[in-house]
């Protein structure tokens, strides 16, 4: 059965996340917070396989304009619900509602249930709707007058690759991570060093990149329990992504950092990922940092300085950054930050630029 799927993305990696469908070879569309494509279950089960910066995929199974209850209604019952669920689905409803005449999330939730339900117990003739079975979590989406009514196929956000089961101070997520890798000039040979590693998120988002690692390798994502989703499809899906990692292309990738938690921290996730034989990190402060020859790329994620207190010693942190660059002739930069001096700082205009999301907060990725 060919569907509609959404791939959402954060608010400036829309383009980011159609490359990588491309790459994989479906025809896809940018929207405003998703990239549309069409694809079979199985191909579906493999675009969640292996995006690394798309959040969910979402199966999209009614869409249209709504302004009223009556019309949300309406939309939902029309959709042939059969097609997607068995008579005992579990379809719990989350919503939210922005610029629109109907703005009550809990009354969009209810009117949704209540339709899909009705739906659901006409063609099953069925009294009420057991849900005893597998999850098919169902979101009511109402923008600017438009609902989009969409399954969630994953479960768990795409971020949650399963190495990351402890969390320091203020995580960069997975996805963002693997777009700054993927953003970046690097060449997956050249050595790469993350001289603000933390947690070591970036370190592991590169070398699965360089070995061909699909990022859901060692997760699960709802759509496997889904009628639709025909199991020796998933199997050999998961099997293919299996057979396509090759670890002994990882180039030399290193991490420093000056927090002892934040480093034992990036041990046991690296350890999780199994990848301890590919990366390695160690304490080291940047001003005195000398990664041997031949020059590495520098990716890096460092402080932004929120309060004002943190801002100086941050901004001296950005100068010996200049300093880091200078003694590796060769070397190049790529930094997120959400700090607008980091520029001025650093002492150096980026040759790029482009506008990222760390969360909430808007960033710059700038390379030098």
């Amino acid at each position: 059965m060919r569907c509609t799927w959404l791939a959402t993305a954060a608010f400036g990696l829309e383009g980011l996340v159609k490359k990588e469908l491309t790459e994989l070879g479906f025809s896809a569309r940018a929207e405003n917070g998703c990239v549309r494509f069409e694809a079979e279950p199985a191909e579906a089960f493999r675009a969640a396989m292996w995006l690394r910066t798309a959040d969910r995929v979402l199966l999209l199974a009614a869409e249209g304009p709504v302004t009223t209850f009556e019309e949300l209604f309406r939309l939902v019952r029309g959709c042939p619900w059969q097609e997607f669920m068995p008579r005992d689905a579990a379809f719990p409803v989350s919503g939210k509602c922005a610029r629109s005449r109907l703005m009550s999330v809990s009354d969009c939730q209810a009117i949704t249930k209540k339709a899909l339900a009705e739906e659901m117990m006409a063609y099953y003739h069925m009294p009420w709707c057991e849900e005893s079975g597998p999850q098919y979590p169902v979101q009511v989406s109402i923008h600017a007058d438009h609902a989009r009514i969409t399954l969630d196929a994953c479960g768990d956000a795409l971020n949650r690759r399963g190495y990351r089961t402890w969390n320091g101070e203020a995580p960069l997520r997975e996805t963002l991570a693997a777009a700054m890798i993927l953003l970046s000039p690097w060449d997956h040979k050249q050595p790469l060093h993350d001289p603000c590693c933390g947690t070591g998120t970036l370190l592991i988002e590169a070398a699965m990149i360089a070995s061909r690692r699909a990022p859901g390798l060692t997760r699960s994502f709802l759509m496997e329990n889904w009628r639709m989703l025909v199991k020796k499809d998933a199997d050999r899906v998961r099997n293919e992504a299996k057979a396509a990692f090759t670890p002994a292309d990882i180039p030399r990738i290193t991490g420093t950092d000056i927090d002892p938690n934040a480093l034992e921290l990036a041990g046991r996730h690296i350890r999780q990922a199994g990848l301890e034989s590919h990366i390695s990190v160690s304490a080291c402060d940047l001003n005195s940092l000398n990664v041997p020859a031949p020059a590495p790329l520098f990716v890096a994620n460092p402080p932004y300085g929120e309060r004002l207190s943190d801002r100086k010693t941050c901004e001296k942190l950005y100068h010996g950054m200049r300093e880091m660059v200078n003694r590796h002739p060769g070397s190049r930069l790529c930094v997120l930050t959400g700090h607008p001096g980091f520029e001025r700082a650093y002492g150096r205009r980026a040759q790029k630029k482009r506008r990222l999301y760390n969360g909430r907060l808007e960033c710059e990725y700038l390379i030098f």
